[in-house]
């Protein structure tokens, strides 16, 4: 069977640690661990007595219990705390999908759960997003991208590479739809907390049956190096989805797991999204006015949430080329919209410290300026 490379994660994975200027990430500044004790008014001494042997593999109860709590009716039973979101994806998947299965994905889109699903031999349908239609799926499109007999929809809101929040219609829709031919959905909510508004995106948790949400600390928390991420399902499917957990990393370390519930502690959490939120207000609009400053060259949506923004751009250059002259002319890092299925698009990270940002964008703007007008 052929394998489906992970693309953009072999690019980020092979070079973001390499480059001056890092616009590929997708999350906010991450905190120190410092920062987070401070932020939690917690002590230091607490971690460093934390034993290092084995914890809880499913997370422990008490950090079960609060990411349940962020579920109304949910229990610590309804949580397997996975490394990272993208394990929480791998798992799910595993669980759901078999040969020839029917599998809807969203384009464009962090094409994970596109690639496993081809990975594990499902028929991969996609649901288009365009930029001209301000990032919402067309109706018709919904219900002829997921036909009878679908196994998995999998939703990404907030949506990752746009920023776009789906309208309350969407989503109904979208729900309707995945009912009316039993689907199971995976929606995938690791943007959530991250709104520049300060709205909070509603979760799909709680509005069908058939669901798997996907949640995690990476991108919404600036923790991404904690590698916290879950699964809230029904009970019988947390516990499967465990099982598969056994087969790949067992489980969090007692470190990870001890500073993920300071992090999730309500108070402290509220600190940390409040950051969140700050950092993209003070962000976005640096960006946007530099997008300008092109003149036509770039048509975008401004950002509802995460720490990214989507940008189409007028000029005939691959992405591909576009993002290598940048990495290795400019010591820049950046996405091309190729690997979200979207030839044609930059993503911009815009969660980066200031001063790093504006000295980022301005790298970029030499080499884009000197790319274009060859």
């Amino acid at each position: 069977m052929k394998f489906f490379t992970f693309d953009l994660e072999r690019w980020q994975s092979t070079w973001e640690n390499r480059v001056r200027h890092n616009l590929s990430e997708s999350g906010v500044h991450p905190l120190t661990v410092r920062e987070l004790l401070g932020l939690a008014g917690a002590a230091v001494d607490p971690v460093l007595d934390v034993r290092l042997g084995y914890s809880q593999s499913n997370g422990t109860d008490l950090l079960r219990e609060r990411i349940a709590a962020l579920y109304p009716g949910a229990t610590r039973d309804h949580v397997l705390v996975t490394t990272g979101s993208s394990e929480a994806n791998f798992v799910t998947c595993w669980r759901l999908i078999e040969p020839g299965d029917k599998v809807t994905v969203l384009v464009p889109n962090y094409l994970q759960t596109n690639g496993l699903a081809r990975n594990f031999g499902a028929d991969v349908r996609e649901l288009a997003l365009r930029l001209e239609r301000g990032w919402e799926p067309d109706a018709a499109d919904i219900r002829a991208a997921i036909p009878d007999g679908t196994k998995l929809v999998v939703v990404t809101n907030p949506h990752n590479p746009s920023g776009h929040v789906l309208s309350t219609d969407a989503v109904d829709r979208i729900l309707r739809r995945a009912a009316e031919v039993g689907a199971w959905l995976l929606a995938d909510e690791v943007y959530q907390g991250a709104e520049r508004s300060g709205v909070t995106t509603r979760s799909f948790w709680g509005r069908y049956e058939r669901l798997v949400v996907v949640n995690g600390l990476s991108k919404a928390y600036g923790l991404p190096g904690l590698r916290i991420g879950w699964v809230v399902a029904e009970p019988r499917f947390a516990e499967e989805a465990w099982r598969r957990h056994d087969y790949t990393t067992i489980g969090p370390s007692g470190v990870t797991d001890h500073l993920a519930t300071l992090a999730l502690e309500p108070d402290t959490r509220a600190r940390i999204l409040a950051r969140t939120r700050r950092i993209l207000n003070d962000n976005y609009p640096v960006v946007e006015r530099w997008l300008r400053s092109f003149g036509d060259t770039f048509t975008w949506q401004p950002t509802e949430a995460g720490a990214i923004c989507f940008a189409h751009y007028r000029p005939a250059v691959s992405g591909d080329r576009l993002v290598e002259h940048l990495r290795a002319e400019h010591d820049v890092l950046l996405v091309s919209g190729e690997h979200f299925g979207m030839p044609g698009y930059i993503r911009f990270g815009i969660g980066g410290d200031p001063a790093e940002l504006a000295a980022a964008l301005a790298e970029t703007e030499r080499g884009l300026r000197r790319l274009f007008s060859d």
